[in-house]
């Protein structure tokens, strides 16, 4: 009775990052480089945290509210 438990990941490679807030892959770099989001280098690869994506979405979404 020890069913699947989803785990949600803590970090993203950097095409699911992009795909996720609905941006390009260039304009994620450029939110890494500006510190808006945070990444971390394992090996070779990099990845973006997903606690600083929902935290660019928060405080963009708190900031931009002529968005709808």
């Amino acid at each position: 009775m020890s069913g699947q438990q989803h785990i949600e990941p803590i970090c993203v490679r950097i095409n699911d990052a992009a795909r996720m807030i609905g941006v390009g892959r260039t304009k994620l770099y450029e939110l890494i480089s500006s510190g808006e989001l945070e990444a971390v280098k394992i090996g070779k690869a990099t990845r973006v945290t997903t606690a600083s994506l929902n935290e660019l979405v928060k405080r963009r979404s708190a900031t931009d509210l002529g968005c709808r």
